[in-house]
């Protein structure tokens, strides 16, 4: 079984977060399973990143922008990746380059175009648990690209889809998709499942779970992904057909 699970940077915001996640990756290694874990940066850290270089060059290049703002993820990675080591379970972690995701040009808002999976086929067959860095890839020019905020949620799916993997989970800081902001509305219905274009109505509306090219991606795979909490560790909400 191909399992992908991805983390967001609330959940990765400190060694204990890191832990917590790499216990739970490490549980699904025991059982045999084949993992591939997608992260965030860690916390704030893309905004202090861009704070620091616009402190340094305010009309910097998109370019350079995205090398930058690449290595926050790239840090989450090696940390979860030694995380699942220090439990006894091989893991590596790989570069959303590394790991053979291509995108266009667009830079701060790329979209990804393919993936070749040699890379991720061969740790895994290796026996390694796959860390791979969320919310960036590599255009046809070898530049670092990233996919806009929310782009690991991207990064998840399209891996799912492109490795036909049986299981993708998103987990967050919340547990489910709600039909308002839980964190300001108690009285938000949590939904059990929902329509991928209920699940689109919801983000074009300002609803910030998951990143809208996900949920396009997911759609036009017919890739069912579970939205759950990464702190209870029970049933979220599973958007699909």
């Amino acid at each position: 079984m191909l399992i992908v699970q991805k983390y967001g940077g609330t959940s990765l915001q400190d060694a204990e977060r890191i832990q917590a996640a790499a216990k739970r990756v490490a549980g699904l290694a025991q059982q045999g399973a084949r993992v591939i874990v997608v992260v965030s940066a860690q916390g704030d850290h893309t905004d202090r990143l861009i704070q620091s270089a616009r402190q340094i060059n305010p009309r910097g290049s998109r370019r350079e922008m995205d090398a930058c703002l690449a290595t926050g993820e790239q840090l989450s990675a090696a940390f979860m990746a030694m995380a699942i080591g220090a439990l006894g379970y091989p893991a590596v972690s790989l570069t959303g380059w590394q790991a053979g995701l291509k995108t266009d040009n667009n830079f701060g808002n790329a979209r990804i175009l393919s993936l070749d999976p040699a890379r991720i086929n061969r740790e895994l067959d290796a026996g390694n648990v796959v860390v791979v860095t969320g919310f960036q890839g590599i255009d046809a020019g070898g530049n670092i690209t990233t996919l806009g905020r929310g782009g690991s949620d991207t990064t998840a799916v399209a891996l799912a889809a492109f490795l036909k993997a049986d299981v993708c989970q998103i987990f967050t800081d919340v547990d489910g998709v709600y039909d308002r902001d839980p964190r300001k509305y108690p009285d938000a219905t949590r939904f059990g499942r929902i329509s991928y274009d209920k699940m689109l109505q919801l983000v074009e509306n300002g609803a910030q779970v998951l990143h809208l090219p996900c949920v396009e991606l997911a759609k036009a795979h017919k890739l069912t992904v579970e939205v759950l909490s990464a702190f209870t560790g029970e049933p979220g909400t599973l958007v699909g057909p």
